[in-house]
């Protein structure tokens, strides 16, 4: 395979060339469980083996960093120090079809979070987010079936805002409009009557910004369901239907008439209690929601899916192969669903793959005969991660 490129399936079921984005240098610095490591990865297949409690996931989670700005798991920059320590430092440099790139994210309490791209500091950390577009696939993506609303639309936002910087701006000044108008309405809550005026401003760009957002997630999700479905169609070669139907208050009513509406509500709750920052994802199977009528499998298989067509349809729309991050993945489901990955890893669809596992034989046993450069590094709880515990084996 051509060094810094990847295959995409073209219209016609062949393969088309499209540049691979890939981490050649991971550094960390009183990261998470990590005091210090630094490691040397290859273009295509790496895996991190070893117990339990000893920083893989850790790992992934710093490639996340370096791609979007901010921890996959913990939303508080603060809560990803090292126990004990009052700073983290994660660096990485990241090769793309035009050359290297030097990135460096730094975290100190009670400071700002600074990232940097060839050591220029950037504005806003929004200019960042896309250049270097990731998927993970981890346990915790269950929680998108379980829990509430508020987790599918940040999963919704995040994948939306790698490729489309008119989308986040939008969402951020939408949010932006709306912690202003909240505010406003909890201080006339307090003082009287309200001059309906003073809230103007802040309703034209909850209607310009709201009804944008609306828009792009409408038809965002009308590209991503047919993927969803032929994934999922691909994994369980069962005759199940699963679907994904987007739930917004927008449909069918303008974000003004919603205004409009919910003035009175609104006084009450002294917050805005309409717009799309109450939007929801429905995932369903058989028309039912998945949540009730799924069993823990068909749940499991849903959500693979559901990430490998974010796979395809963030490298549709960056023409970039996305950085693969799969977080013990291969524990955790059965040998029918593991062919269908194996098959799509050997067969060109993916570039730089990211793996932890508990079990190194296992990742042997799977990887080895696929064609791919596989390199091992193993983590203990004894031994402090440094390069030369790190140095990887290179499977046939």
């Amino acid at each position: 395979m051509e060094r810094g490129r990847d295959r995409a399936r073209g219209p016609a079921g062949g393969y088309l060339w499209r540049p691979a984005v890939h981490l050649a240098q991971l550094h960390l610095f009183q990261f998470r469980n990590h005091r210090e490591a630094d490691l040397t990865l290859g273009p295509q297949v790496n895996c991190f083996t070893g117990p339990n409690g000893v920083g893989k996931t850790n790992l992934l989670d710093a490639v996340h960093y370096l791609s979007l700005c901010k921890s996959y798991f913990e939303p508080t920059d603060q809560h990803n120090v090292l126990r004990g320590e009052e700073a983290f430092l994660v660096k990485g440099r990241m090769v793309t079809g035009e050359g290297a790139d030097d990135l460096s994210c730094s975290v100190r309490k009670g400071h700002r979070k600074v990232f940097s791209r060839n050591r220029k500091e950037y504005d806003r950390l929004a200019d960042h987010v896309g250049r270097y577009p990731v998927v993970m696939i981890t346990p915790y993506d269950g929680q998108l079936v379980v829990e509430g609303g508020e987790v599918r639309r940040r999963f919704l936002d995040g994948l939306i805002s790698q490729f489309d910087r008119a989308y986040l701006d939008a969402l951020m000044r939408y949010n932006r409009a709306m912690a202003h108008r909240n505010l406003l309405l909890k201080q006339v809550g307090r003082s009287g009557p309200p001059d309906r005026s003073l809230f103007e401003p802040w309703d034209e760009q909850l209607v310009q910004h709201g009804e944008a957002v609306h828009a792009v997630r409408k038809a965002f999700l009308a590209e991503l369901v047919p993927l969803l479905v032929e994934h999922y169609m691909g994994i369980s070669s069962g005759p199940e239907r699963v679907g994904l139907a987007y739930r917004s208050e927008l449909e069918g009513r303008s974000m003004r008439e919603l205004l409009a509406a919910a003035w009175p509500r609104d006084l009450a709750a002294e917050h805005t209690t309409v717009g799309v920052h109450r939007d929801d994802l429905l995932f369903t199977l058989e028309e039912q929601p998945l949540k009730r009528f799924g069993s823990q499998g068909q749940q499991k298989t849903f959500l693979i899916a559901l990430k490998l067509a974010q796979f395809d349809l963030t490298a549709r729309r960056t023409s970039t192969t996305p950085i693969l991050l799969l977080d013990d993945i291969f524990d955790k489901i059965d040998p029918q669903r593991m062919r269908h990955l194996l098959a799509l890893l050997g067969g060109g669809r993916f570039g730089q793959v990211l793996i932890t596992d508990t079990d190194p034989r296992r990742l042997h046993q799977v990887l080895d005969g696929l064609g791919l450069e596989v390199r091992f590094f193993h983590l203990s709880h004894d031994k402090p991660i440094a390069h030369e515990a790190l140095q990887p084996t290179i499977a046939g």
